[in-house]
């Protein structure tokens, strides 16, 4: 799945729905420079069983591409919280 990089005004629609669903669960769990969620809390709040395959193939990945791609923040390894400008256009 092609993950564009965050700008102004490019909203979450823009993202697969796997990974709005990511970005609409820190949106309700977290703030930008605040708490952080870990990739257990994310799976466990996406309704995954917490299996190391569902773990790191359907959470961990696609929060570290979200990250890459300026979306997330990771302040603290393996966990995640809203990037500013994609929280600050929500």
């Amino acid at each position: 799945m092609i993950v564009p990089v965050w700008r102004p005004g490019l909203a979450a629609g823009a993202l697969a729905v796997d990974y709005q669903r990511i970005l609409a669960l820190l949106a309700g769990r977290s703030s930008p420079g605040g708490e952080t969620v870990s990739c257990q809390e994310l799976a466990a709040g996406l309704g995954l069983e917490p299996t190391s395959a569902n773990i790191e193939g359907r959470v961990r990945s696609p929060a570290k591409r979200l990250t890459d791609r300026g979306w997330l923040a990771e302040p603290v390894p393996g966990r995640f919280t809203l990037a500013v400008g994609p929280a600050a256009d929500s």
